[in-house]
């Protein structure tokens, strides 16, 4: 009986198993296999661009037997093929299919010197070759022809599934560039030209969110071949009824797209990705190469450095030997608990070359009364926040002290001239070179002692020029420390009013200093106000994040509020509850009596 038993405990496991391999067998009958999709990729004088571009390409998470590639690559003047072979030996079998044509021997278009002039030659080219893979996805019965330039940087690597679940005829997403360039059009003229609509912008900038019908959209387009009015999509205009349009590949593709009554559509709903501007007929190459570092700043506004593979490491230039830009000094102000922030700019200043010193921020959430008492610190009696009524925070308190303790810094070395950065900023195209033609600007033109790079204008007032110059402002009332140069001159001038003992915060007390502030109860508190300061228009740099944004932090406003330092509530930090600092605290390796 027992033996009974324990047979029929055996058949019932046996049953319970076959039953779950059915019942999984079941679900995995319903399960899809994702579209095919033939990916074109034309590659010319990319060398610059490829190791990015092809490690993000396959990270992409896409099978890649679900994909197949149509490659062509010619007129190049640098490495673009032999950069492509070597990525091609190492992944070619891992997709479908490979149609590879990479030609060595041709380099410039008739009467195109630089290797980036857009000729009728080189359109015709690119018309023929897209018009070809075209003809080959259908062929194939690929379900999504997928046109991808090789300068595009995706750092949404489930791109195509999203691409794919908008179910649109033609979609493509929104890319990230510089200034207002991106990868779509806003409107077009009659005769077929790009023109600006009025939803560009709010569309550009995220105030407008989803996928939007626009004219044209290119450099990263899906098509979906399954639809019959695909068909009627091409690239030659000699295809297209009545075409008395340009020249121009993705011209004709919109037109073609227009007259079968096909809407393109551009999505932003998420960051995708990441475009360099096209070059102008008489740019040089070296300028792509400069915009491909504005891209790769930008990209770390967001995102972890752009990646390159082990592979295709050796093909990316060293990056450039550190200096002081001619400064003396250059400090970043940022907190020990804001690491990510000292990472992303570490990586900035390892992109532009720039020898940089970390000076640890005065935390606010640190801060307690008797510390303030130590240095002499007091609120000033009639200062209120002038949007919020409110008191000083800790945070606002810290900010003052890590500017100040630069300034004294500035003095004790006796630093001439100094750039300093807070760590909230992104940078504008061209940093550089911009920094280095405004100081010569500025050293010829005006007795400056400082100088914004980043600030928030506060008055519509118009801010005059300097005269003979097309960069400098004399600068009107403004926030934020974003980025300015400052001299040892402007550090002392800062210094010699005392302003701890009348403490407002900085971005207040600097236009007190400059004359240039509203509040003239505030400023009669601050006699000798002789600082020559100017900005740059436009500014070199801005904030990451505005308030209100996904991903904005303030640490001025999130600390505690100080009403009255004699009454401050105790620091936050219990260690230090009650003693006065009285243990050797340091601000970047200075001892609280050094400063």
């Amino acid at each position: 009986m027992v033996q009974f038993s324990a047979l029929l405990r055996a058949i019932y496991a046996i049953f319970l198993l076959t039953s779950d391999i059915r019942v999984q067998g079941a679900v995995n009958q319903n399960e899809m296999k994702e579209p095919t999709i033939t990916v074109v990729l034309l590659a010319r004088n990319k060398e610059h661009t490829l190791p990015h571009f092809l490690t993000l390409f396959e990270r992409l998470e896409y099978p890649k037997k679900r994909m197949a590639l149509y490659i062509r690559s010619d007129h190049n003047i640098d490495k673009t093929i032999a950069i492509l072979e070597d990525w091609l030996k190492y992944n070619k079998h891992r997709y479908n299919l490979c149609d590879i044509k990479l030609d060595k021997l041709t380099q410039h278009y008739p009467g195109d010197s630089k290797g980036t002039e857009w000729s009728d030659d080189r359109f015709n080219n690119i018309i023929q070759m897209k018009e070809e893979a075209m003809s080959l996805a259908r062929h194939i019965w690929s379900d999504y022809i997928w046109f991808l330039d090789m300068d595009v940087f995706l750092t949404k690597s489930n791109i195509l599934q999203l691409l794919i679940s908008e179910h649109k005829a033609i979609v493509g997403p929104m890319l990230n560039s510089l200034a207002t360039y991106s990868n779509y059009w806003g409107g077009m003229t009659a005769d077929y030209w790009y023109t600006r609509s009025e939803d560009y912008i709010p569309i550009l900038e995220r105030k407008q969110k989803g996928c939007f019908a626009v004219p044209m959209v290119h450099s990263c387009v899906l098509v979906d071949l399954s639809r019959v009015v695909s068909d009627k999509l091409t690239f030659t205009s000699k295809n297209v009824s009545d075409y008395n349009g340009p020249n121009d590949d993705i011209i004709t593709l919109a037109i073609s797209a227009k007259k079968a009554e096909v809407d393109m559509y551009v999505c932003n709903t998420e960051i995708y990705g990441f475009i360099p501007p096209p070059l102008d007929d008489d740019q040089h190459l070296e300028v792509d190469y400069k915009q491909l570092l504005s891209i790769k700043l930008e990209v770390l506004v967001q995102h972890e450095p752009l990646p390159v593979s082990t592979q295709l490491a050796k093909y990316v230039p060293p990056l450039p030997k550190k200096d002081k830009a001619g400064f003396d000094q250059i400090y970043l102000i940022s907190l020990v608990r804001r690491p990510e922030r000292r990472e992303r700019m570490k990586h900035c200043f390892d992109e532009l070359g720039l020898d940089v010193k970390t000076f640890d921020a005065v935390d606010g959430k640190k801060l307690n009364d008797s510390y303030l008492r130590q240095l002499g610190v007091k609120q000033m009696t009639t200062y209120k926040d002038p949007w919020s009524k409110r008191d000083m925070t800790f945070g606002e308190i810290g900010c003052f002290l890590s500017h100040y303790f630069i300034w004294e810094d500035i003095v004790r070395n006796g630093y001439e001239k100094v750039l300093l950065f807070e760590d909230d900023i992104r940078f504008e195209p061209y940093f550089r070179e911009k920094v280095k033609h405004m100081i010569y600007h500025a050293n010829r033109l005006v007795d400056w002692d400082l100088i914004y790079l980043g600030r928030k204008k506060m008055k519509n007032s118009d801010e005059p020029w300097v005269e003979d110059s097309d960069i400098l402002v004399y600068v009107d009332y403004s926030y934020w420390t974003l980025c300015y140069v400052i001299t040892l001159q402007g550090a002392k001038k800062l210094l010699d009013a005392q302003p701890l003992g009348q403490l407002i915060p900085v971005d207040e007390y600097i236009p007190i200093m400059f004359n240039k502030h509203p509040e003239t109860d505030w400023m009669e508190k601050f006699p000798v106000r002789n600082l020559n300061a100017y900005s740059v228009a436009p500014l070199y740099v801005f904030p990451t994040h505005y308030t209100g944004e996904e991903g904005y932090i303030s640490d001025t406003e999130e600390s505690s509020i100080i009403q009255d330092v004699e009454s401050a509530p105790p620091t936050m930090d219990s260690n230090l509850e009650g003693k006065g600092l009285e243990l050797e605290v340091e601000f970047n390796g200075l001892a609280k009596d050094e400063l």
